[in-house]
């Protein structure tokens, strides 16, 4: 019988480091990524998020992640794209990171976004799990350039990019919830990433990359 990673090559990458775990979310992972969620990701009130979805309700949070991890795989294509990884340390899932392009063939160009668990903040792990997709992105996908972006409040979040070399990419005002923030654009290639001291295992890459149509 066909296996489901036969299926869905996604649910069959997986990401080393030091001390992180980083693999495709699949269904029998959402109960951990709420429970992480609602254990607290940021200060009360203070969203880092443009849709402050971690401070939503308990019963309303749940769903609300499992149709947004549904909807990036039905909208997974060769043109657009999202890797959706859960970060496992201590055989805990903490948060999530996620890697997305557009006309990727093309533009050579990725994005990335991500969550930690508020308890394990001030650990690294943050910088560790965005050096991870960062060296995946340019070692294995053969990306020219990583994007992010974050409030210019968030110093934490800026504070990694920094780390790993990024360059500021422009400033702009966005809506975020129920407020409009200043949001500080950033951007990183090859020649500028810091790269670690530590090597990145990764498992499952020719299946993804030929599902994606990503030249190898």
């Amino acid at each position: 019988m066909t296996s489901l990673t036969e299926i869905w090559p996604l649910f069959g990458l997986t990401l080393q480091t030091p001390r992180l775990t980083l693999r495709t979310i699949t269904d029998g992972d959402i109960p951990a990524a709420l429970a992480a969620a609602q254990d607290g990701v940021h200060e009360p009130g203070q969203s880092p998020f443009s849709n402050p979805w971690a401070e939503a309700r308990p019963e309303v949070m749940g769903p609300a992640m499992a149709r947004w991890y549904w909807k990036l795989r039905a909208e997974t294509s060769p043109t657009r794209w999202t890797l959706l990884l859960g970060i496992w340390h201590e055989d805990n899932f903490i948060g999530c990171q996620d890697v997305s392009a557009d006309d990727f063939a093309a533009l050579k160009t990725v994005s990335t976004g991500s969550w930690l668990q508020r308890r394990v903040h001030g650990q690294g792990l943050g910088k560790e799990m965005r050096t991870a997709v960062a060296l995946y992105a340019f070692d294995y996908l053969g990306a020219d350039v990583a994007k992010s972006e974050a409030a210019d409040w968030n110093g934490a979040s800026l504070g990694v990019s920094r780390a790993l070399g990024y360059e500021l990419n422009g400033i702009t005002r966005k809506k975020w919830g129920n407020q409009v923030e200043t949001v500080q654009a950033v951007r990183l290639t090859p020649q500028t990433f810091k790269r670690p001291d530590w090597n990145l295992e990764v498992a499952g890459h020719e299946a993804v990359a030929a599902f994606l149509d990503i030249p190898q």
